[in-house]
């Protein structure tokens, strides 16, 4: 069982693991061992809230299919169990970032003060410029 948050948890029979074989440059032993995971997790079929469910499938990630799955690979650990556990912590994190409500941006004016001050500063900066220039003898 995965723990969303104190109301939301994922069971274990909403989660799909497969053992894969690593990618990459590992010796001998990566040909023979598959210490990679494969998540796979329905948003469609999971007992998730609506709101949670809506908020993952609108999410644009490239983790998640047309189909509403979402497929997380873990490789980087060498045992099955850390990636295991990888996976799991991606999809919880994924899944608490999705739910996240973003505050709303509300566009400001900068102060008078703060304009006078970067007017002067540039004209401040172009006489020191202005100064470098041509030196008449």
């Amino acid at each position: 069982m995965l723990i969303i948050s104190n109301t939301v948890t994922i069971d274990e029979w909403e989660l799909d693991f497969s053992a894969i074989r690593s990618q990459g440059a590992g010796g001998q032993n990566v040909n023979k061992v598959a210490t990679a995971i494969h998540l796979r997790f329905d948003i469609k079929r999971s007992k998730l809230p609506d709101f949670y469910k809506q908020r993952l499938l609108n999410l644009n990630d490239s983790r998640i299919t047309k189909e509403g799955v979402i497929v997380i690979k873990s490789q980087s650990h060498r045992t099955q169990e850390m990636n295991k556990e990888d996976a799991l912590n991606r999809l919880k994190e994924l899944t608490l970032n999705a739910t996240q409500v973003q505050k709303a941006r509300r566009a400001t004016k900068p102060s008078k003060s703060s304009q006078r001050k970067r007017m002067d500063s540039k004209t401040k900066r172009g006489q020191t410029k202005a100064l470098r220039k041509n030196v008449k003898f």
